[in-house]
C-alpha cells in the first residue's frame, strides 16, 4: 500500500501516519507530494485523483481502496494488523487513548496556529515571547502537560499507555513543536516529550525532514528564507 504525504518538515498530519506505520514495521510505499498549491502543480494533479478532501495523508491499498484522515488511517491499520497493539489491549485504556487522539485531532488550535511544525528550525526567542504574551497558548500547553503527565503516571511510561501506540504517533508532531519553540513543561511531560523524540520512527522522520532542504514560504511565518 502507498501512503501519500506532504513535506516532512512541515506536515504534522503526515507525520502521524508515517511514524505509526514505521514504528510497527508495517510495509508501505511512501509517496511525497511537495507543498505547492499553485495551479497545475504536481500536488493538484496527483491529489485530485486520490483524495476527496485534497489533503494528506492518504493511504491507498493496492486495489485502489483509499482511507484519508489520520484517525481513520490508524483505525484501519489496527484492524488490518491485530497482531500489533496499535491501541491498548485493555478496553478502558483503549477508550482513553482514542479520547486523547480525538482531542489532539480537533483541539489545541492556538498551539497549532502560533507554533507551526518546522522540524529544521528552532525558535526559542519567539517561543519565550509567545509564552509571555499568549494566554491561549499557555492554556493549550497546560492541557497537554496535564494529559501527558496523568497518562504516564498511570501507565508507568515511557509512553502514554506504556508501549508506543497510535496515540503517541498523534502527539509526535506536538513534541516537535514544543521542543522547537522551547515551551516549558513539567518534569513528567518533558520526559515524555523526550521519549517521543528519541523513538526510532520519530528520529527517522526528523532525519528525512532535515535532508529535504526545501523552503515553503506559506509554512514559514517566522523566516524569510533558509
Amino acid at each position: 500500500m502507498k501512503l501519500y504525504i506532504g513535506n516532512k518538515n512541515y506536515s504534522s498530519w503526515s507525520m502521524r501516519s508515517g511514524v505509526l506505520l514505521t514504528a510497527f514495521g508495517i510495509p508501505f510505499e511512501e509517496v511525497k507530494l511537495r507543498f505547492d498549491f499553485s495551479p497545475g502543480s504536481e500536488w493538484h494533479r496527483v491529489i485530485a485523483g486520490i483524495s476527496p478532501t485534497r489533503r494528506v495523508p492518504v493511504l491507498v491499498e493496492d486495489d485502489g481502496f483509499t482511507v484519508w484522515e489520520t484517525v481513520a488511517i490508524a483505525e484501519y491499520v489496527a484492524e488490518r494488523h491485530p497482531e500489533h497493539a496499535i491501541w491498548p489491549r485493555d478496553a478502558r485504556a483503549r477508550s482513553l487513548a482514542r479520547s486523547l487522539c480525538a482531542e489532539m485531532h480537533g483541539g489545541f488550535g492556538r498551539l497549532r496556529t502560533v507554533c507551526p511544525m518546522n522540524i529544521e528550525a528552532f525558535f526559542p526567542d519567539i517561543g519565550r515571547k509567545l509564552w509571555a504574551e499568549d494566554e491561549a497558548l499557555r492554556a493549550d500547553v497546560a492541557r497537554l502537560d496535564q494529559a501527558w503527565s496523568e497518562a504516564v503516571a498511570a501507565s508507568g511510561g515511557p509512553f502514554l499507555f506504556g508501549a508506543f501506540g497510535a496515540v503517541d504517533a498523534f502527539f509526535a508532531p506536538v513534541a516537535v513543536r514544543l521542543s522547537r519553540f522551547g515551551l516549558p513543561l513539567s518534569e513528567a511531560a518533558a520526559a515524555y516529550r523526550d521519549a517521543l523524540l528519541a523513538h526510532p520512527a520519530v528520529e527517522d522522520w526528523v532525519a528525512d525532514a532535515m535532508r529535504e532542504q526545501d523552503f515553503v514560504p506559506e509554512d514559514e511565518p517566522y523566516r524569510q528564507g533558509r
